[in-house]
């Protein structure tokens, strides 16, 4: 009964584990070809919404960009992006 019960333990850590790794593998991001910027902007950071994405750049601003479109749809200044804490 012991060997059973280990059996079937050791079988669903297996089938959970392949459960995972199925499931993370098709979490791929879809990253957009090109990004226009802003003349003068840099990328600093990237981050993907749904049907959006948005890039942080060099001059403290965030640009919300259509996933779709590529279209800008927002930007957003940073105020205080210079002072540093202590």
């Amino acid at each position: 009964m012991v060997m059973l019960l280990t059996a079937v333990m050791i079988g669903g850590v297996i089938l959970t584990f392949a459960l995972i790794v199925i499931r993370l593998s098709d979490r791929t991001p879809t990253l957009p070809e090109e990004i226009d910027l802003p003349d003068g902007a840099r990328a600093q950071a990237l981050t993907i919404g749904p049907n959006w994405y948005a890039v942080v750049t060099d001059d403290a601003r965030i640009l919300i960009f259509d996933k779709t479109t590529g279209r800008l749809r927002q930007e957003i200044l940073l105020e205080n992006a210079d002072a540093t804490s202590d």
